[in-house]
């Protein structure tokens, strides 16, 4: 939010002082103002118009240097985010004791290649990958590409515990009209 009234009030000074020299070179060219301004006057408009641009300069560099520090710590945050899952996806296969064929066909099914394709880039035969994923669902205790990814991005999305059920105290005391009699 900071960083756009930053950006704002720099394009709006600049443009201010763009619109003074260019207003200043036409009149002098069309004859806008029929009786000069003092040099004065004129050096003074002149050095806040100069100054207006230099600030206006200053402030998109730091609204500039911002966006390139925010860009830099998304660019890490992300690749922390992906070494992780590769991690996470890596001691998955280790613990379901995949075969070095197997993990390549189950990275290529997380990455939603159909068997074709996958059997493309292989080179072998669909029959062999369909056989190779069968074994990868086995071993992983899922019943397809969906539940496989599910698995993964389950170990990526932090669900916070619900809590118990509260029970209700059941009321024995008996009620006011059994006690009438």
């Amino acid at each position: 939010m900071f960083d756009r009234r930053i950006i704002f009030i720099a394009l709006v000074i600049q443009a201010v002082c763009a619109f003074f020299f260019i207003s200043d070179i036409l009149s002098a060219h069309i004859g806008f103002r029929a009786e000069p301004i003092s040099w004065r006057l004129r050096e003074i408009i002149e050095i806040g118009a100069a100054f207006g641009l230099v600030l206006g300069f200053v402030l998109g560099a730091v609204a500039l240097y911002r966006a390139q520090q925010r860009h830099r710590q998304a660019e890490a945050k992300l690749r922390a985010a992906s070494g992780a899952f590769m991690e996470m996806v890596e001691d998955a296969f280790d613990d379901w004791g995949l075969t070095p064929a197997e993990r390549d066909v189950a990275l290529f099914s997380i990455k939603g290649f159909s068997v074709p394709e996958i059997a493309a880039l292989r080179s072998t035969s669909e029959g062999t990958v369909k056989a190779q994923t069968n074994a990868i669902y086995r071993k992983a205790g899922v019943n397809g590409r969906s539940q496989l990814l599910g698995h993964f991005i389950e170990g990526l999305v932090e669900v916070a515990p619900t809590p118990a059920p509260v029970p209700v105290p059941v009321d024995t005391a008996p009620q006011a009209a059994d006690k009438v009699g």
